[in-house]
This record gives structure tokens, C-alpha cells and sequence, in this order.
């Protein structure tokens, strides 16, 4: 989806444009195919933060398949694609498809872009319910969303299981309660990960699941079962909007369904739904007075991403069962390490970007207050040390 507005040299007024609606839409935003030009959807996905919308981004060249998983499992309101390498038909057919076998075939699509005046009956026919061509303003985009949102009902249509459980995530973050029939077990092992913004909390966890993903396929019987993730932004103070954009880190196109991701806005250290939530995840598939779901095919271990912390921010010690402190060379010097803080809920420590000058000090400095919790170093994009980070956290 492109525009003309909303540019480097028009500012777009922060104003919350949807605050009145039932809840806050919840649009996804990804580029199909070969497309590998992002600036139009930041731009859209600003506008969209500014409105008071939460817009989850999930990057470039995304699969119809692994967009409409990011749908379901975000239990979004709008799936906003955008498309430039003229192959809009067949992918948009595709994206249609996709979200009736994974589930929600009742999301709305939008698609936007570099689309031909005579195309856009066939995508209409296919099932997508707007069509933006280059030059749409920005308002008529979150004036789009606006209509597409509708009230939520407590089950999905379909009673797909993963789709419920999204859906049951919904419900609960926003304050409403957890279904009469909904089972809630707390998975095996709740892992916290944490640290200051830019530390590379994203890339680190999806790193961690794709390695955990692959111990539980090589060795179904070892107990792993599957993982999920559950990761917070911040909520603006100004719109109530949020970018949610951790998952973009996870390669979906090869993990498909293996993982189940939800990302949420809130404001400070608003944690007072996260107990619920791991426990739907926990419980998920499973029936009231019913069998359990197998270990093998169970949520066992439910990764928690928390807001880039500061030094104060420490209350996700009292929601998960490990947590691990992610830092980088050059954040502060010894002097900073002794304050009272996010170091002291440390379980382990985690020096990512190790190949950045100044690892050493760091290193040696956390030693010095880390006592016996181990400090493991890795480079979170070239995968290097997670496997031994994860033997730490399953330990």
C-alpha cells in the first residue's frame, strides 16, 4: 500500500482517530512476493500508529501462507498487503485461500500498491475487500480500517484451536474474561527475556525458538513439545496506538505454525493480563473434562519478550520462571552495573553482539556482580551462541 501523504516533508497529526470503536483495530501489514521496497508501508504504518490504531509488521517477502498465520495468530481485524511486483493476482487469490485453511477466512483484506485500473474488479472477485491504488491518502487508509472493525465474538467461527486461543489472547488483554470452557495449564517453563531497547531482544528470541523448534523435531519423545512466543510494545502516550514489530525477526516462511507468536502494546510494565495468557497458551486444544492435548504436540515453553527496559522496570520477574538479561557493549560502565535494578532480576546474563567492540569490559564487568548466574555471549544474527543460551535457559 502506498501515498502521497504523510512524506518527509508533510507531518502527519498524532490524533487518536479510533479510540471510540469497540476496540482498538488491529491491522497487519506485509509485503508479498519479490517486493523488496519497505518505505511506503512505514509510512502507512506510522499513519496507522498515529490514528490509534496497532499495526503489526511483519517485513518483506512474506508467503500468503505465513501472512495469513501472522493474521490468525495476531487475531487481526485487517490484512493490509502490499503488492508491486505485479503478481497480485495470483497472491491475492492465494492470501484468500490461506486464511480459510488456517482458520479465519472471515479477516478482511486490503491490498495496495502499484494496482492496474482493470485488475481491480478481479481482486474485488477474488474476495479482497479494498483496493488502494498509488496516491490513496492517508486518512482514507485509517478511514478503511475504521469500517473494517467490527465487535468480537468470545469464539471464531470454525472452532480452529489456534485461532481460539488468538482469539482468547484478545479478549483477555483487553480486559474482558476467559471463556467458561477455555482450559488454562501453565506450560512447563515461562522464560522472560529482557534488557534495554536495541539490545537485540527480537532477533535473539527468534533465534532461540528456531533452535528450540529444531531439538523438539529431531527428538519428539525428549519432552520439548512446541513453544510459543509473547512479546510487548509500548503503548503511545499521545494515541494509545503501538508498532508491533518483533516478529519480523521470525523466519515464518519455514516455520509456518510450528510457533505460536502474539505481539501486544501496553503502557510501563502492564503486565496484569500476562498470567491468563500463559495459561490459554498452556491449555490451548485442550477441551474442559477432556484429554489433555499430547506433550509432543503441547505448548511447553512460552518465551516472553518484555518492552526495551530501563533500569527500574522489573516486575516481569514475578510473571515468568527464568529471566534472562539482554545487554550489549557500551551501555555504562562499572559504576552502573552496582545500581539497584533490572541486573539484580537476572537469572543469567546475556552480552549480545559480542562482536562489537568493548564485549570484553562488559563481560568483565557483569562478572564482577554476577556471582555464580552465568553470562553467556552471543551474536544474535549470526545465531552464534544460542544453542548454549538455550541449554542454559532449559537447564
Amino acid at each position: 500500500m502506498t501515498s502521497t501523504l504523510g512524506t518527509a516533508t508533510s507531518e502527519f497529526e498524532k490524533k487518536d482517530r479510533v479510540g471510540d470503536l469497540g476496540h482498538r483495530p488491529r491491522v497487519l501489514l506485509g509485503k508479498m512476493g519479490l517486493d523488496g521496497h519497505d518505505r511506503g508501508v512505514k509510512v502507512i504504518a506510522r499513519a496507522l500508529r498515529d490514528s490509534g490504531a496497532h499495526v503489526i509488521y511483519s517485513g518483506l517477502w512474506q508467503t500468503p501462507k505465513s501472512l495469513a498465520i501472522s493474521a490468525r495468530d495476531e487475531d487481526v481485524d485487517v490484512v493490509a498487503a502490499s503488492m508491486m511486483s505485479n503478481s497480485h493476482l495470483t497472491l491475492g487469490a492465494r492470501l484468500i485461500e490461506s486464511l480459510a485453511k488456517v482458520g479465519r477466512g472471515d479477516i478482511t483484506v486490503h491490498m495496495g500498491g502499484i494496482l492496474p485500473q482493470e485488475d481491480i474488479p478481479k481482486l474485488l472477485g477474488l474476495g479482497i475487500a479494498r483496493c488502494f491504488t498509488t496516491g490513496t491518502g492517508l486518512l482514507d487508509i485509517v478511514g478503511a480500517v475504521r469500517e473494517a472493525t467490527r465487535g468480537r465474538t468470545p469464539s471464531v467461527d470454525g472452532g480452529h484451536a489456534t485461532a481460539q486461543l488468538a482469539r482468547d489472547i484478545s479478549l483477555v488483554h483487553e480486559g474482558g474474561g476467559v471463556r467458561s470452557d477455555a482450559v488454562r495449564r501453565r506450560p512447563a517453563r515461562v522464560i522472560g527475556v529482557t534488557g534495554s531497547p536495541g539490545a537485540g531482544k527480537s532477533t535473539l528470541v527468534a533465534q532461540l525458538v528456531g533452535e528450540y523448534t529444531r531439538r523438539s523435531e529431531a527428538d519428539p519423545g525428549g519432552g520439548l513439545g512446541r513453544c510459543a512466543v509473547v512479546a510487548f510494545d509500548p503503548m503511545s502516550p499521545i494515541t494509545s496506538g503501538a508498532l508491533l514489530g518483533d516478529r519480523l525477526r521470525v523466519d515464518f516462511n519455514n516455520l509456518g505454525e510450528r510457533v505460536f507468536y502474539r505481539s501486544l502494546a501496553i503502557s510501563g510494565e502492564d503486565y496484569r493480563s500476562l498470567e491468563a495468557i500463559i495459561g490459554l497458551i498452556g491449555g490451548a486444544g485442550e477441551k474442559t473434562g477432556g484429554t489433555p492435548v499430547p506433550p509432543g504436540d503441547a505448548y511447553q515453553t512460552v518465551f516472553v519478550e518484555t518492552v526495551g527496559a530501563g533500569q527500574n522496570e522489573t516486575k516481569i520477574r514475578e510473571h515468568v520462571d527464568t529471566t534472562a538479561v539482554v545487554l550489549t557493549p557500551g551501555m555504562g560502565d562499572a559504576v552502573q552495573m552496582d545500581k539497584a535494578g533490572i541486573l539484580e532480576i537476572a537469572d543469567l546474563f546475556v552480552c549480545n553482539k559480542a562482536d562489537h567492540p568493548g564485549e570484553n569490559e562488559l563481560v568483565r564487568d557483569l562478572k564482577d556482580v554476577a556471582g555464580r548466574r552465568p553470562v553467556l555471549e552471543t551474536v544474535a544474527t549470526r545465531a552464534q551462541g544460542v544453542p548454549e543460551l538455550l541449554d542454559a535457559l532449559l537447564a
